[in-house]
């Protein structure tokens, strides 16, 4: 072997450069020894020259196996990278997502973000990426997003059941096998443990083994199925200490720098459940004559922005989450209770900061005028909406009797005029049922009804709605930017699919480039009173894109308004306290606004809160379906009336009249016939014999499984379907469906958000 310092008389320590050409030049040079022979390294360079190769290794440009050594593998152009969870969002740092232990350490790569780039990743996404080496740094790498990806979940996870033979693993994904859990491989997990897993084959037939890494928690002993949801999607759901000891030792705000408004009667009106308000009302008579008939409208909003500011704790957590998710069993906050149910809730009789807004209309509801305050104010009455509706019935209750001369008539009467507004400005008038689960005090199911939708639930909405529209509005004017909460008129491709689907109804709905809410609104109401509202009702939500949060304004198609952003729930939405930092700075009411790096972060905001939202929504609805399918487990082989909800060419979804649950039926299992999925009926029609199940009919069929930690279920069908011309082989748009049933083997359909 060459010796590079063989011609010196004073040999000298390599440079970290020199050590990995070397190992890159010469493909013998394996092993430290090696290396050591390599440079004659010899005496007091031995202890120096050892450190040199650790910190190679540590900083991930050297990898080891045992004794042998080589150059870590370099980042190709492109690869896959994971950005750290827990990272500064204007500080973006990833490690490659694939990369293996016998590599080095993997390296850090700084992600470049700019201010018109189309993907903006956040803490946490996992992206595809443009990889490129730091200028006169050999191994630092930077990188540009190309694409956010579908990120995989940490680890299996499923029930602990103890057995004679030690214990199994009983995944929580119905594709996945039980596995066998060695005694020594328990880690203290005990009988209905909810776990996360490592897998690995063992013995001569290499039969999957599980050794749980991780006790997430016991569902059943703590009431709380929604401990799968929170660990699949990987919501954080525990507060970090700093968070904790940064609310506990937050200070009430004071009046400072405020407008005292605490001689204004505000009421909240909530469920009667809530533990944390944050919106507030009032109303009187416009006493100006060039006003007659008209109405002040005050909308109160906590002040959370004075708690929460830009980079501290409180903000790294809050925007991390995105947004409080909302289970039958618990909620999990964006903020700890001492801000959300304490600091800045608005309790009666309590002084509480807020934002607040002064809105001035007319006797059509049409606004005239409006203006943003800081303020110090005091609830004067807190009523749930069952008590709100008694009183605007004229049957007040309680305390509410107190109230209804001067706080809640003039508030009517205002949101009555703001209501033909409404109506004169027609948004999109979908409102179909959500149903609601209450549970036992053992965390079960105990019911699950329809609350009833009150004039007092639309009040508030009408006057939330118009203090977000204000917000908008004002941030516009001030020429700052904002987050706004967006909504896409429907596709083309979707309209299209509509408009054969309502043919096949015999309704006719005409498809232009200038679709207006107003067109969906005919269709519903003609359809309202028919056997054919369900159908219609469906597949009008189907043809709707989904809203978002975007730095861009391209409007709110579903309200039918020009600019729209969220303002009114700062406590559970993050956008909102965006929002309440805008117009702070926008109109000089604090210096606890905008940070000023904010404006060149919004894209990546708006992406990463669109992204939790989705997360939430997904989270809550796998929660209710585990929880159904557990209170219908002990129901198999009865009965039940319900609607067809969906139509693939795999099968039918059904959803059950009383309980709302969903479940699948293979589309083997229909009947002796061979149906075809036609597409633009959204139904399947028997080739032979013509029988056809279509979206939205009424139906009778048989539960024939329910795996509750899967939350999924099996139906039967019992009833015929209309008989119609019966559908021939390759004709038109039709596909065939499988014939041979899959037993065991069913998945819960994704329905979307109504």
């Amino acid at each position: 072997m060459n010796k590079k310092n063989q011609d010196q008389h004073l040999p000298s320590l390599p440079s970290k450069e020199q050590v990995l050409e070397a190992l890159e030049q010469h493909s013998e040079l394996r092993t430290k020894r090696d290396l050591t022979r390599y440079f004659a390294i010899k005496g007091d360079l031995r202890s120096p020259f050892k450190k040199l190769i650790r910190t190679l290794e540590d900083d991930g440009l050297l990898a080891r196996k045992g004794k042998t050594m080589r150059r870590a593998k370099e980042l190709p152009r492109v690869t896959v990278l994971d950005i750290f969870s827990d990272c500064d969002p204007d500080a973006l740092v990833a490690h490659p997502a694939n990369w293996l232990e016998n590599e080095g350490k993997p390296p850090l790569v700084r992600i470049e973000v700019k201010r018109n780039d189309r993907t903006i990743p956040g803490p946490g996404d996992r992206i595809l990426a443009r990889i490129f080496k730091e200028t006169g740094q050999r191994d630092s790498y930077s990188a540009h997003a190309m694409k956010i990806l579908v990120k995989p979940r940490r680890g299996q996870i499923g029930i602990v059941r103890l057995d004679a033979n030690g214990a199994r693993l009983i995944p929580i994904d119905r594709k996945q096998k039980e596995m066998r859990i060695g005694p020594h491989d328990l880690n203290n997990a005990k009988d209905g443990d909810l776990v996360e897993v490592q897998t690995s084959p063992k013995g001569r037939l290499m039969i999957p083994s599980a050794k749980v890494t991780a006790i997430v928690g016991n569902p059943m002993s703590e009431g709380a199925v929604s401990l799968i949801a929170l660990h699949n999607l990987e919501i954080p759901y525990r507060f970090p200490a700093d968070v904790l000891k940064a609310a506990d030792t937050a200070k009430p705000a004071t009046a400072a720098g405020r407008e005292d408004w605490r001689d204004i009667n505000f009421v909240t009106i909530d469920p009667a459940s809530a533990k944390d308000h944050d919106d507030a009302v009032f109303a009187k008579r416009d006493t100006d004559d060039k006003n007659r008939g008209g109405y002040i409208v005050y909308v109160a909003i906590a002040d959370v922005a004075a708690y929460v500011t830009p980079g501290s704790a409180l903000d790294k957590e809050a925007y991390l989450r995105g947004n409080s998710v909302y289970f039958p069993d618990r909620v999990v906050p964006m903020l700890p209770e001492r801000i959300s149910n304490d600091l800045c809730s608005l309790r009666e009789r309590e002084d509480r900061p807020a934002l607040a807004l002064r809105m001035v209309i007319d006797k059509f509801g049409n606004k005239t005028s409006h203006s943003f305050h800081r303020v110090m104010m005091r609830i004067a009455v807190g009523l749930s909406y069952t008590e709100a509706q008694a009183a605007f019935d004229g049957y007040p209750e309680n305390k509410a009797a107190a109230f209804t001369d001067d706080v809640l008539t003039p508030l009517w009467n205002a949101y009555k005029a703001m209501a033909k507004a409404r109506d004169k400005r027609g948004p999109l008038d979908l409102d179909l049922p959500e149903r609601k689960i209450v549970l036992n005090k053992d965390g079960h199911v105990d019911r699950v009804f329809v609350p009833e939708r009150r004039e007092a639930n639309r009040l508030i909405e009408e006057f939330m709605v118009g203090a977000n529209v204000c917000a908008a509005e004002t941030l516009e004017q001030k020429k700052t930017p904002l987050i706004y909460r967006v909504h896409d008129q429907p596709g083309p491709e979707k309209l299209l699919a509509l408009k054969e689907f309502l043919g096949s109804l015999d309704v006719k709905f005409a498809t232009s480039a200038a679709i207006k809410p107003a067109h969906f609104n005919q269709i519903l109401h003609k359809a309202k009173d028919t056997d054919k509202s369900i159908q219609v009702s469906e597949m009008v939500l189907r043809s709707q894109a989904q809203a978002e949060y975007n730095p861009v304004n391209y409007g709110h198609f579903g309200l039918n308004l020009a600019r729209y952003a969220h303002f009114t729930s700062p406590i559970r939405r993050y956008a909102d306290l965006i929002v309440h930092r805008a117009l702070i700075t926008a109109l000089g009411l604090g210096k606890d606004g905008l940070a000023s790096t904010d404006p060149e972060t919004l894209a990546q905001v708006a992406q990463h809160i669109s992204g939790t939202e989705r997360r939430a929504m997904a989270a809550e609805r796998q929660t209710t379906d585990r929880l159904i399918a557990h209170y219908l487990s002990d129901s198999v082989g009865a009965n039940f009336p319900g609607k067809i909800s969906g139509v693939t060419k795999s099968g039918l979804f059904v959803q059950l009249d009383e309980t709302g649950a969903d479940g699948f039926i293979p589309a083997s299992t229909l009947g002796r016939d061979y149906f075809h999925h036609i597409e633009e009926q959204q139904a399947m029609i028997g080739e032979r014999t013509g029988e056809r199940f279509r979206l939205g009919d009424n139906v009778r069929v048989k539960l024939v499984e329910s795996a509750p930690m899967a939350g999924s279920m099996r139906f039967e069908m019992i009833s015929e379907g209309e008989r119609v011309t019966p559908i021939k082989r390759g004709r038109g748009s039709s596909r065939q469906t499988s014939k041979n049933p899959r037993k065991g083997n069913f998945n819960k359909g994704k329905r979307g958000r109504r």
